[in-house]
């Protein structure tokens, strides 16, 4: 008897939280869950993503190649119980995970409007789990996804004003700026709840760079280093704010960028 189980992807366990397999799908993965602690596991992260899937990424599909895309896309199964109803295309999270992928490939810039994580914005999760989101974000990131001109001071000015107010900072194009490295967009993303900044850049030697800022009550801490989703982050905190710089730059190079820039940059 052939007892190998088949691990469901992301993609059957996000259809599983959305409600959107057969009785008998759903009973499958309820007994791999029950059965296999790896499958429980990322079931709950993933279950703990709460991403607006359509709004976040409307702006991208009105951009992207849709001959290719949908080329791509038609290549994906539905489920017989979705074929008889009445879901307009993209209008689940299951086809837009499908929509992403293929802009992945497509190596179109990807901005979610919304980072949520479930959980409670306590001190010891802003210490990891909030950097391990922000990685796995930015490890989408490619060179062509920052391609383009750098924008001009006023725009960089008009940007950085849209943060100071969400998150109580005061930012310039000066105190954000980065040696060498240019400086592409500012972005108000949101985490738990919270708004977060982020502050993306194109280094020409690595590729993509960010530097990250949430608002923190956990207190000072000085600057440390680790390494996610092969990246490496130089992460500190003021009584504010925390901050995380996170790049493919060796961890030296990080160190001295973080830095130069973690003077400038306060409340």
């Amino acid at each position: 008897m052939n007892t190998k189980r088949t691990i469901p992807s992301d993609e059957d366990l996000t259809a599983f939280i959305d409600g959107e397999l057969t009785a008998d799908e759903a009973a499958r993965i309820e007994s791999l869950m029950n059965e296999d602690k790896a499958v429980a596991e990322r079931l709950e992260f993933l279950a703990r993503a709460s991403l607006p899937f359509e709004q976040a990424f409307a702006p991208l599909m009105s951009e992207a190649p849709r001959d290719k895309l949908e080329t791509m896309l038609a290549a994906i199964p539905v489920p017989e119980s979705a074929k008889s109803g009445a879901t307009p295309v993209y209008a689940s999270r299951r086809r837009f995970l499908g929509a992403l992928a293929a802009s992945v490939v497509a190596g179109i810039a990807i901005d979610r409007a919304v980072l949520a994580i479930g959980r409670g914005f306590s001190a010891k999760d802003e210490n990891s789990e909030w950097r391990a989101v922000v990685a796995d974000y930015i490890s989408l990131y490619t060179p062509e996804a920052l391609a383009g001109p750098v924008p001009a001071r006023d725009d960089q000015a008009t940007q950085l004003a849209g943060l100071d107010e969400k998150l109580g900072l005061s930012l310039s194009p000066e105190s954000v700026s980065l040696p060498g490295i240019d400086f592409k967009r500012a972005l108000l993303l949101q985490y738990d709840g919270n708004p977060l900044a982020q502050l993306a850049y194109l280094d020409p030697e690595t590729g993509p760079m960010a530097l990250c800022i949430v608002r923190s009550d956990a207190g000072p801490k000085a600057p440390d280093l680790e390494s996610r989703r092969g990246m490496n982050v130089v992460y500190w905190s003021n009584g504010t704010h925390a901050f995380m710089l996170i790049g493919h730059a060796a961890a030296d190079r990080m160190a001295a960028i973080a830095d130069g820039v973690r003077g400038r940059v306060a409340a």
